[in-house]
């Protein structure tokens, strides 16, 4: 049978169309990439602290994509796992963190943020902190806490929300003690100009989430992003001497798709 011009044409549009929406609605949510980075010192060989951050989850189920996450958790058993907001957006969902929560072994230590969907979603506070308590996960607002691993020393200052709560990065490191790695965790990261031009102690790093890489990213242009995003998409940035990371998070929100923006974890190793 004689194939014409246009058929072919039009069919060709209809299979990178089908292939296009596989990706957004399906490949992309469901296959979390890892990101992993050495920080300073750190290599492949030597025996490292492995931190790893997980953003924006906006939990609505636990599915096997989840499933399988916390899995690779628990064989990797990192010394710490980030929590960097927006882990729910409605207070309905609060028993489905706990229930992701559980699948991670509890002897790993956690810390966890406020993103703005915490505070848009009308999730209560308390009930949120109880539950990351149970599982052996800090809950930081505007504070600042200290880890040991074996002979070196970890600080974590965690920022409230940029747009949805009181971000005041002064205030979380009223209480930081000299340690030999600073980590700030901070949802938007139109924040990091702020902190950037603030910080006087020791800070290795920002991680921040909220942008989820523009959800929708067009061959390097994110159409739209949410406020409190800045100029900031995704990957590595400095700022003012200031070092950040931007994760692309797990989750989606308003749409349910992505594309050119997978799913991602990020580990980073300090020596």
């Amino acid at each position: 049978m004689k194939v014409t011009r246009r058929k072919f044409i039009r069919t060709g549009l209809l299979v990178t169309l089908g292939a296009v929406l596989v990706d957004m609605f399906w490949f992309e949510k469901f296959f979390i990439e890892t990101n992993e980075f050495y920080i300073g010192k750190a290599t492949k060989e030597t025996k490292n602290i492995k931190v790893v951050q997980i953003s924006d989850l906006h939990l609505q189920s636990i599915n096997s994509q989840l499933s399988r996450l916390a899995s690779k958790l628990n064989k990797l058993k990192p010394e710490l796992i980030l929590i960097t907001g927006d882990a729910i957006d409605k207070a309905q969902n609060v028993s489905l963190l706990n229930d992701f929560l559980k699948l991670i072994d509890k002897q790993i230590k956690k810390v966890a943020i406020l993103g703005n969907w915490e505070y848009w979603g009308n999730i209560d506070l308390n009930e949120l902190n109880k539950v990351y308590s149970e599982n052996n996960c800090t809950l930081l607002v505007n504070q600042t806490t200290q880890y040991l691993f074996g002979d070196k020393s970890i600080s974590i200052t965690g920022v409230d929300d940029f747009v949805g709560g009181n971000a005041d990065y002064n205030a979380a490191i009223k209480d930081y003690k000299k340690s030999d790695y600073h980590i700030v965790l901070n949802h938007c990261p139109q924040y990091n100009d702020y902190i950037s031009t603030q910080i006087d102690t020791d800070v290795d790093f920002i991680l921040s989430g909220h942008t989820h890489g523009g959800q929708i990213n067009l061959f390097g242009y994110a159409p739209f992003l949410p406020p409190g995003s800045g100029k900031y998409v995704k990957g590595w940035y400095t700022q003012n001497n200031s070092r950040f990371y931007v994760s692309k998070g797990i989750g989606t929100s308003i749409l349910p798709a992505r594309f050119g923006a997978r799913a991602e974890i990020a580990i980073f190793n300090l020596l």
